[in-house]
Order: structure tokens, then sequence, then C-alpha cells
């Protein structure tokens, strides 16, 4: 259900489980934390979703169990910010709930038009992760972070796009060309060069 393409130093990650709208399972989390920690070297790292939704966040049974509020989103999104390279998720489309952590834990983030964000977790009972709350904030502000976390609302591509949420809006929804785009000087840089300047931006 996570499908790899390694290409050299670019890394194409693609969540398919789309029959379920990309719905995370643990094993799934563990199996996209281990990819991500084996790409810490790599140029780019770019991150995807099959069909027309990027992630609904957890599985909605194993979310009832106890992934809701697993560790393990925390360390998939921590080992994605700890990439050395340019990461970017190119979103397909709709964003919920957990994928949020590793979205925003991305450098750059595309998306198509159609996308929505929401962060249910006033309604469904949840904390969200703390790293989500804190990037989250870094990206939109605190009263939009309130926004999204405490008033549950759905934000549509074009006002994510206006606060900050996201990076770019695709108009062709080829959002995988998209990203290979914007990466191409990243990808033809020496590793070093690319790992050089993201600590830059980042100290």
């Amino acid at each position: 259900m996570i499908r790899v393409d390694r290409n050299d130093d670019v890394w194409t990650v693609t969540i398919d489980r789309a029959d379920k709208a990309n719905a995370l399972t643990e094993d799934m989390l563990k199996e996209l934390t281990d990819i991500a920690i084996a790409a810490r070297d790599i140029k780019v790292f770019i991150l995807t979703g099959a069909g027309r939704v990027f992630s609904a966040g957890a599985d909605l049974d194993q979310a009832a169990k106890g992934l809701a509020v697993s560790d393990q989103w925390e360390t998939l999104s921590s080992a994605i910010a700890e990439i050395k390279g340019l990461s970017v998720a190119a979103l397909n489309g709709t964003v919920a709930g957990g994928a949020f952590g590793m979205v925003l834990a991305c450098d750059v983030r595309v998306s198509v038009g159609a996308a929505k964000f929401f962060y249910p977790v006033m309604r469904l009972g949840f904390l969200p992760q703390p790293s989500d709350v804190r990037r989250m904030v870094e990206f939109v502000g605190p009263s939009r972070a309130k926004l999204i976390l405490m008033g549950g609302q759905k934000i549509l591509a074009d006002e994510a796009l206006s606060i900050g949420l996201i990076d770019r809006i695709i108009d062709d929804e080829d959002v995988l060309g998209a990203a290979m785009l914007l990466s191409q000087d990243a990808q033809l840089a020496k590793q070093s060069h690319v790992a050089a300047i993201k600590s830059m931006i980042q100290s």
C-alpha cells in the first residue's frame, strides 16, 4: 500500500490505498517511517497519494483502537523533517486528520485546486500531534490554527494558499510533475549543497 520509486537521488513515495481514501494503518505508518529514515541523505523526497484523496488520516477501525493517538505519527513526521534534501508534498487531493503531520513536515507543499484541508480532532475527541500544532502555527499563525483545530473548519485550496498552509496550487492537477519541476535545481546539485542550503534556512 506504499509504493516507492527510487530514481538515483529522487524518491517518490505514493500512499496507494485509494479504495479507502488512502487511510493509514499502523503498518503503513511504520513503513512510511522506515522509508523516510532511509531517505535521510537523498536530494529530493516527494510524497503523494493515489487517486483523488491524498489521505483521510487514520484508518477508522484502527483509530478506534488507539491508532489516532499513537506516537507513530510523531515518529513519521520527525523522520520526514530530518531528511537533509528537499522534501515536497505533492497533494493530489484532500488532506485530513493525522495525515497533516507528514504534509506539514515537508519543506514545500503543492496541491490540486480541488483539495480540502481539515483536522477534526475537536469533534472526534482526540488531541492533535504536538509537532503538527507547532508547525501549523508557524505556517498560518495561532488564530487560523485555532480555526482549523478548534473550529473544525474545512479549508479550501485557495484559502490554504492565501494563509500559507500550502505553497502553490497546480492548475493542471499534475502535482507530481510540478514537484519534479520545482525540485530540478536540487536534483542537479550536489547532495552536500542541497543539505547545506536547507540547514542555513532552518538554522
